[in-house]
């Protein structure tokens, strides 16, 4: 494997650490008070500053149909993706979320091959299983809760739609634009597309909640320069190398690492299972990395 590839997938997969640690930090601004929606707009609203403030420029798109794909990608991989996501949250179970989030890499191999046409091979399929399985056992964790919620459960799989639809997108975007563009540009259009549901939050916006206690303002912070900014940054250069199709699966990385943050942070206890599910998360990506003759 070159350097290029080894360097997109530790992208990648540091993109991943910072996702499964942003569990435990929402968690934590939820519990003060917020809301899922003022979350994603503080995040993604610092975010694009610091990015402007970092890439100053501006830029056109060469084309409509660039423009177009460029608000799809705000849309699918911001505004639309946290919404369904964070609704799904109130409306399912969270373990439910978690094992159906985590066909994300299924789902963006299905969508690439039909969109793009990128082939795949044989282990890309086993591996995702296998690791879809290994994140089964982490998310119930010796304790199998099977119900289902019909519309947070089917919210979840069109999460997980909407995120690969994201991954995909960025194909082309990232032939015809510098990361930093790509990056910045789904930032706004992941704003914009966020406005027409504001009203709809009922609330004003918690400056004072915000300011007074540094909790919340630091997790804040790190989930808008590390995990957004940071983090998009380093995937949608990964996607760029690697393609849309082998970046996913370092999705089942995700539930894996928000397992030991809240064994580290919240004190949450480790079983037979979930141990058992990270080997099988990290055997399974190993796989699907690998393909066979």
């Amino acid at each position: 494997m070159s350097n290029q590839f080894l360097k997109a997938h530790l992208l990648a997969g540091l993109s991943s650490l910072f996702w499964g640690i942003t569990f435990v930090s929402t968690k934590t601004l939820i519990n003060y008070g917020l809301t899922p929606t003022e979350i994603f707009l503080c995040r993604f609203l610092l975010a694009y500053i610091a990015l402007a403030l970092m890439f100053p420029h501006s830029f056109r798109a060469r084309s409509m149909k660039d423009e177009l794909l460029f608000l799809i990608a705000g849309a699918s991989g911001g505004s639309l993706y946290f919404v369904a996501e964070n609704t799904a949250l109130e409306l399912t179970l969270a373990s439910n979320v978690a094992l159906i989030i985590a066909t994300t890499p299924l789902l963006t191999m299905l969508t690439s091959r039909i969109v793009l046409g990128t082939p795949l091979h044989r282990n890309m399929g086993i591996g995702g299983m296998v690791a879809l399985v290994g994140v089964a056992f982490v998310v119930y964790n010796g304790s199998v809760v099977l119900e289902i919620h019909p519309l947070g459960d089917l919210l979840t799989l069109a999460a997980s739609l909407l995120w690969a639809i994201y991954c995909v997108t960025l194909i082309p975007l990232s032939k015809r634009y510098p990361t930093m563009v790509v990056t910045r540009r789904v930032f706004f259009y992941g704003l914009l597309t966020l406005i027409p549901i504001l009203p709809f939050t009922g609330r004003s916006f918690p400056f004072e909640l915000i300011i007074s206690h540094p909790a919340v303002w630091g997790n804040l912070l790190f989930l808008a320069l590390l995990a957004s900014m940071l983090c998009y940054l380093m995937w949608n250069r990964a996607v760029h190398i690697l393609g849309s199709a082998r970046s996913a699966v370092w999705v089942y990385v995700v539930p894996l690492v928000a397992l030991i943050a809240s064994i580290i942070v919240l004190g949450e206890p480790i079983t037979w299972m979930s141990i058992v599910g990270a080997a099988m998360i990290l055997g399974g990506v190993y796989l699907t990395q690998h393909r066979t003759n």
